[in-house]
């Protein structure tokens, strides 16, 4: 694995598509990944962009490519895809659109199965993005699956994050106003020449009036497959980065950001020992105890932490 990783990080690009079926099929890869790379200093901007089912998504980030690369150079796209009901692997809806971008060598497309994860990411998204930017990607969109809701999980790793909606969107905006206030940095309407899109816009900036942020949050209009309102998107995008850089907003939310992935890495061991000690011998029978009464939930947590061990 360390000498995949290191042919990844000299620039063979077969070396890291390997490497990211690793991390996406192995934990213990991504374990061991992770630890290689522990040391290794990354300046690259992520971008999520996140939203319902059907916004349109996938054709955004395709239209926003020849901007991206423009400004950065290279670009890599993380989308997360559904699960084939049979392998398990991504169903590729999302590659398949992207591939038209015509941009060669400076854009990788990677694909990764949601597996059933909540918050709309892959469970090795996170060690999948510490990868690519190890690995010299510069830009790194993160495409969540959409879930019918917006994702938050895409919080926890995106330098800013665009949520995507159509109009007509207000009629369910209410039950979803929290979650998408607090998850976007940048408004996208996309699909705008279709009804709505004005009473969509009225519902967001009422709704956004309320935060209290050192840099606007903006709303864009946008028909991604005819490219119209992109390049005044991508340029709004740029200007909340470099905002956010100047304010210090931006090192205020890399710190939120690492704290949050920081406690999710932790509660997932966690989990795993949990399940380590419910599937043991010891376990079960102790949890037969606290089923029938005779072992107190409080006796079966305190023997849960004394016997606590690594998961096989």
């Amino acid at each position: 694995m360390q000498t995949l990783l290191a042919s990844a990080l000299s620039g063979d690009r077969s070396s890291l598509a390997r490497l990211l079926s690793h991390i996406e099929r192995d934990p213990s890869a991504e374990t061991e990944i992770r630890a290689g790379l522990a040391s290794t200093e990354t300046e690259s901007v992520v971008i999520g962009v996140t939203g319902p089912p059907g916004a349109g998504k996938s054709s955004l980030i395709s239209a926003l490519l020849p901007h991206t690369t423009k400004s950065f150079g290279r670009t890599a796209v993380l989308a997360v895809d559904p699960s084939s009901p049979f392998s398990g692997g991504a169903l590729l809806g999302d590659r398949v659109r992207m591939q038209s971008h015509g941009l060669g060598d400076r854009v990788i497309i990677r694909s990764m199965a949601s597996k059933g994860e909540s918050g709309g990411l892959a469970r090795a998204a996170s060690t999948a993005i510490q990868v690519l930017a190890a690995c010299g990607w510069p830009l790194i969109l993160v495409e969540t699956l959409g879930i019918g809701q917006v994702e938050l999980d895409v919080m926890d790793l995106a330098t800013v994050v665009a949520v995507v909606l159509n109009p007509g969107w207000g009629d369910t905006f209410q039950a979803n106003k929290a979650g998408l206030t607090e998850a976007g940095d940048v408004f996208v309407i996309n699909k705008a020449d279709k009804d709505g899109v004005q009473q969509t816009r009225a519902d967001l900036q009422d709704s956004l009036s309320l935060l209290q942020s050192p840099v606007p949050i903006q709303i864009f209009e946008t028909i991604a497959v005819n490219e119209d309102g992109v390049a005044a998107l991508w340029q709004g995008i740029e200007t909340y980065l470099a905002d956010a850089q100047e304010t210090g907003l931006q090192e205020q939310k890399l710190l939120t950001r690492r704290r949050r992935l920081l406690m999710r890495i932790l509660q997932s061991g966690c989990e795993a020992r949990i399940d380590a000690y419910c599937c043991s011998d010891h376990g079960s029978a102790q949890i037969e105890r606290a089923l029938a009464g005779e072992l107190s939930i409080e006796a079966l947590q305190a023997d849960l932490f004394a016997n606590l061990s690594q998961p096989e």
